[in-house]
């Protein structure tokens, strides 16, 4: 699959970072640059970007602002651009697939660009499947049981039981099941309120685990925690929820 790809920032050395970056990402090619909101806006009905690298601080109208402007049936993914971590709060709020903090780091820009590429494929198998019964946003919303989990014309279900944990990917959940990675339709928010919070805990803004499955916390920089679940996954506990994190597990161990 060959995904198109849209790079925004008014800086032309950021552009130029990101576009040099992608040439090892066969999969991936740049269809087009601005370097204005406003540009951004005229451009993405005619260049039909799959994904957009989009900075948030631009003069004029802000990456924040184009993205609230798109069509929720059509928006691309979203990789938001920043110089300011403080802007990270705002970039999940309007359902960013993530972000990418300036100067960028190449491994954390390869794990980004993982997370789009499964979304993107995810969307592709979507629109290319036949119908089967009733897509995952039509089914009851009610208490989290199961999930119906699709690839290509396949239908399966996935008991809640089963996920080790849930990542946030933008408009879409991955469900983390015994190594595999499913995904279905929902935000990660959404989600969280079906969830049991006796079985599950958000430990990051884009991380959700089943708490029976950890193995192991263990301290790293800026007071995070790595969390290791039983199938020797490891999971990144921001500080912002370290503490619940903590909370719960004293209490499961008195």
């Amino acid at each position: 699959m060959i995904f198109r790809v849209m790079v925004v920032d008014d800086e032309p050395l950021a552009r130029l970072g990101i576009t040099a970056r992608l040439q090892s990402h066969p999969d991936m090619t740049v269809v087009g640059e601005c370097s204005t909101g406003e540009e951004t806006i005229d451009s993405i009905p005619r260049l039909a970007p799959d994904l957009i690298f989009l900075d948030i601080q631009m003069p004029g109208i802000s990456g924040l602002e184009v993205l609230r402007s798109l069509s929720r049936d059509k928006t691309p993914c979203i990789l938001f651009l920043t110089a300011h971590e403080n802007y990270a709060i705002e970039a999940f709020e309007v359902e960013a697939l993530d972000y990418l903090l300036k100067p960028i780091d190449d491994a954390r820009f390869a794990a980004s660009l993982d997370r789009a590429r499964r979304v993107l494929t995810f969307r592709q198998q979507e629109t290319s499947r036949a119908p089967f019964g009733a897509a995952p946003e039509q089914l009851p919303r009610g208490a989290a049981k199961r999930f119906v989990v699709r690839k290509g014309n396949d239908v399966t279900f996935v008991p809640i039981a089963d996920v080790d944990y849930f990542e946030g990917l933008g408009d879409y959940v991955g469900l983390h099941v015994a190594g595999k990675t499913h995904l279905v339709r929902e935000s990660l928010t959404s989600l969280e309120a079906r969830l049991d919070r006796t079985q599950f805990l958000r430990i990051h803004r884009s991380t959700i685990i089943q708490i029976d499955r950890i193995v192991r916390v263990e301290p790293v920089a800026n007071r995070d925690y790595l969390v290791t679940l039983r199938d020797r996954s490891s999971v990144r506990a921001s500080r912002t929820y370290s503490k619940l994190l903590k909370d719960i597990l004293q209490n499961k161990s008195g």
